[in-house]
């Protein structure tokens, strides 16, 4: 099955199934967090309910992000790209030993959320990149404290994910030890729909790895492409630490992280030692596509110049107010 929300118009949303080449609402006018909420077997009963209703053509709607998160987690879980984005980033190539340890994660902002095709307006970058990913949803019950099994049961599907990065401020903000965040919290594309766990269980390795491809394209020129099966841990085991003493719910997107082989810009430039290929500009598209999945584009538009902010101010560090009135 294939979940999205759409709209016709641009003000009216609708949110159901993709069957075929056509868009069916969900019965009883539930939305994807309705759907997420109730788990993936019901969705299967709701698609036998509703499924074979005549709904209206894909070429008739404008896909948009095919869940409003309930929080989004993304993820570092492919050595290849450490190694080569750490260069450009933090100016050494190399991969922690604390990477090996457990599978590493931000979160990020949902509110900032792009559908497919949805011009993407960046922060003023000098080095503008994007990140190739595969995202798992999270349905059902959710929990705490999951193993890796209950955690595979709490999959709902999967999507393509887009996290889009500013290097030049992550790079800035990475060197106080806490971050990223305003590297990354303009843009992060999700689409074109989710597509159900048990849609992609057949492309599971021996070891539980999702094994499709992904490539990525910058004005039609590929840029990179990977195995999604290259990630440290699969997706249950992210699914499983995030659990670890908090919780995940249904809605929540949790990003593989970027794939190696040029599934991002810095990953190059890293390797490379130069802005090549250059970074992303006004007027660029880029284009995920994922094996069993399907297509992600996203073109980028013009920088937002945001208001400035004054550097910080040298305090006395007076540890009373009589003592700041004496200095």
């Amino acid at each position: 099955m294939r979940i999205a929300r759409w709209t016709p118009d641009g003000s009216v949303v609708g949110e159901g199934f993709v069957v075929g080449d056509r868009v069916v609402p969900f019965p009883d006018g539930l939305t994807v967090s309705d759907v997420l909420a109730r788990g993936l077997a019901e969705a299967r009963a709701l698609s036998a309910r509703g499924g074979g209703a005549e709904g209206t053509a894909l070429a008739d709607v404008r896909l948009l992000a095919p869940v409003v998160p309930a929080s989004i987690r993304d993820f570092v879980a492919f050595e290849e790209h450490v190694e080569g984005v750490s260069a450009s980033v933090d100016g050494a190539s190399e991969v922690v030993p604390e990477w090996y340890q457990a599978p590493t994660f931000y979160f990020t902002n949902p509110h900032t959320v792009l559908g497919p095709g949805e011009p993407l307006r960046p922060p003023v970058s000098a080095r503008l990149d994007f990140e190739l990913e595969v995202a798992a949803v999270i349905g059902g019950p959710g929990g705490a404290n999951l193993t890796a099994d209950e955690a595979a049961g709490v999959i709902f599907g999967y999507t393509i994910m887009n996290d889009w990065s500013a290097r030049d401020l992550q790079s800035r903000e990475m060197k106080v030890r806490l971050g990223p965040a305003k590297g990354k919290d303009f843009g992060m594309s999700l689409g074109p729909w989710i597509v159900t766990a048990d849609e992609l269980e057949p492309y599971l390795d021996d070891d539980g790895f999702l094994a499709i491809e992904a490539e990525v394209f910058v004005n039609d020129e590929r840029i990179g492409h990977d195995l999604v099966s290259n990630m440290g841990w699969p997706f249950p085991e992210l699914v499983a630490y995030a659990s670890r003493n908090s919780r995940v719910v249904a809605g929540d997107v949790l990003g593989s992280g970027t794939t190696g082989n040029g599934g991002c810009l810095a990953e190059l430039w890293g390797r490379r030692g130069e802005l090549t290929p250059p970074p992303l500009a006004d007027g660029d598209t880029v284009r995920m596509a994922v094996e069993g999945i399907g297509e992600l584009v996203g073109p980028v538009g013009a920088a937002v110049s945001a208001p400035g902010l004054p550097a910080a101010r040298m305090r006395p560090r007076a540890r009373s107010r009589q003592e700041r009135v004496a200095t």
